[in-house]
């Protein structure tokens, strides 16, 4: 959470009000041309909206009653203010919707990625200016002096949480065997697998030649020579193991299904012309018993009953905490379990500096407890559609300075490394400027005991494999013949490079540029074209600020 001069310095309190701003004068211009949403287009925005879904993914009305008290908002401010923003929208689709980006400015983007680039370096390691030797103590203590914020133990926090979904509080033991055998009967389907086939499939050119080769097996022909002289394999002929919704074809499908294993059909007039069937293999219909489902069903349903009580057990574990209830109490109480996190700080992390795992809503939670004080109750932070998270702060290990002889090897090795760093950067400045007054990149190789390494066909924002993402964006950042440096993607030195080679793609168009790059360029130009029209309207309609309001308001 910021605070106000956070907010301020930020600049967070301008953007509002210039958001404000841009909603009051497209309210007005809908309100002058009459604009409007029907009841049954706003209760279809309404139902569209995720917050009030149900488990079933569908509209909930308790659901939408309970999202909007928790912000304090009633039904009918919530639905004037759906429809204010359809109408508004309903202003803006008209100036910015089927905007695109014209081909002139696509084919300048398309030249711009397209181009590749040459580029020659030489690593320098580290071991150019190492070793580094140890500094005095004197400097090693002015540095930590410098940095001493950096080896602060930060504030840790022990928190107390409990978390309420569906499955918190399933109990599967209130699903009388009853419920559980009239589940099953009625998805009966779902725990039966359908008999299957295996079946193979001859097509002919015409039916005389379908009846000659279905005669033929009476002769001692077998349907494997009949697959041979159609010039087929087994394979070819197969049409895999189906049940009957599988096959396509209802002829085939009525035929397949009522084959003997190993007999072969008549001719049957198939979709695509006339065909002989063989069944090679049949596997029965397979039905789950219901001894072997009955505690997955008895879980379902519980979890079921479940999610139709989780908002009964929220208002009673709010009425026990009302009652005085500590979160324990409230938690024994509603048979919840209650967890307790020792000590972690801000970003997850414990004393030790292992990262704490299994923590829900980890991220929120973290950030609202670091906000909270000691004992205080919390509003429940909302786990998903259905689910809460109560939580408050049982400790605060307050955040404290630690003395230079605590980290003093962590100091000499963090000193040590930015030194390492400083120097190679010199060492890299010196060698850049000769190449810029004649040297070459082989002559300095040498020098140094390196080779030079030639990488083509760069791409601008690629990240290569070689010289890595910022290796791309500095050889793109100089022109033709420009030299630099750039550190190493492994981060065990620098490289310094000069660019030999700059190609411009043979042809361009409009068409190569990416769909995700256009519409970003179109939604670009429909901000543009949006603000352009806000500015316009703001002439025309004088927006006035009560500031002494404002103020008033941000001192709550």
């Amino acid at each position: 959470r910021l605070t106000r001069e956070q907010a301020e310095a930020f600049g967070i309190d301008q953007q509002v009000l210039a958001q404000l701003s841009a909603s009051a004068v497209l309210d007005e211009t809908g309100r002058q041309m009459g604009l409007g949403v029907s009841e049954d287009k706003l209760a279809a925005l309404t139902a569209a909206d995720p917050a009030f879904r149900g488990m079933d993914g569908r509209f909930d009305r308790n659901q939408f009653e309970f999202v909007l008290s928790r912000v304090g908002m009633r039904p009918q401010d919530y639905l004037h203010n759906r429809e204010q923003a359809a109408v508004r929208q309903q202003i803006i689709d008209a100036v910015a919707e089927g905007v695109s980006a014209p081909d002139t400015l696509l084919r300048n983007v398309a030249l711009y990625r397209g181009e590749d680039r040459t580029v020659e370096y030489v690593p320098l390691p580290r071991s150019l200016v190492e070793p580094i030797e140890p500094p005095d103590e004197e400097t090693l203590q002015s540095w930590f002096e410098e940095g001493k914020g950096n080896y602060a133990d930060p504030e840790f926090r022990s928190i107390r949480y409990v978390k309420l979904e569906p499955e918190d509080i399933a109990d599967p033991s209130v699903i009388s065997d009853r419920e559980v055998e009239t589940f099953y009967q009625q998805q009966e389907d779902y725990y039966k697998t359908p008999e299957r086939r295996t079946i193979e499939q001859i097509t002919f050119p015409n039916t005389q030649d379908a009846s000659a080769a279905y005669e033929s097996l009476s002769a001692g022909t077998t349907f494997d020579d009949l697959v041979e002289r159609q010039g087929l394999t087994r394979e070819d002929a197969s049409l895999g193991t189906l049940s009957r919704g599988d096959v396509a074809d209802e002829a085939i499908a009525e035929a397949a299904f009522s084959l003997e294993e190993g007999e072969v059909s008549e001719v049957i007039e198939g979709t695509f012309g006339p065909v002989l069937l063989r069944v090679t293999e049949v596997i029965p219909e397979e039905v789950t018993p219901l001894s072997e489902v009955s505690d997955e069903i008895r879980q379902e349903l519980a979890l079921e009953e479940a999610s139709r009580l989780v908002l009964d057990t929220y208002d009673a574990y709010e009425d026990a905490r009302a009652g005085g209830a500590s979160m324990q109490e409230a938690a024994e109480e509603l048979q919840l379990e209650m967890k307790t996190v020792e000590a972690v700080d801000q970003s997850g992390q414990r004393p030790d500096g292992t990262a704490l795992d299994g923590l829900p809503q980890s991220r929120e939670l973290l950030s609202e407890a670091f906000q909270s004080e000691v004992d205080l109750e919390n509003p429940a932070i909302n786990m998903g559609a259905n689910g809460f998270l109560f939580y408050e702060v049982a400790d605060i290990i307050p955040a404290r300075e630690r003395s230079f002889e605590e980290v003093r090897d962590q100091v000499l090795a963090d000193w040590t490394e930015a030194e390492t760093d400083t120097r190679l950067a010199e060492r890299a400045e010196e060698l850049e400027k000769a190449i810029e007054q004649g040297a070459s990149l082989d002559e300095i190789a040498a020098e140094i005991g390196q080779e030079t390494t030639i990488k083509r066909g760069l791409k601008r924002g690629a990240n290569d494999p070689d010289i890595g993402r910022a290796g791309v964006e500095a050889a793109f950042a100089v022109p033709m013949g420009g030299t630099g440096t750039f550190p190493s993607p492994t981060g065990d030195g620098r490289f310094l490079f000069k660019v030999t080679e700059v190609f411009e793609p043979a042809s361009v168009s409009a068409e190569m540029v990416p769909e995700d790059v256009v519409e970003r360029l179109t939604q670009g130009l429909e901000n543009d074209l949006l603000d352009q029209l806000v500015a316009r309207l703001q002439q025309e309609h004088q927006v006035t600020v009560n500031r002494a309001a404002m103020q008033r308001a941000l001192t709550f």
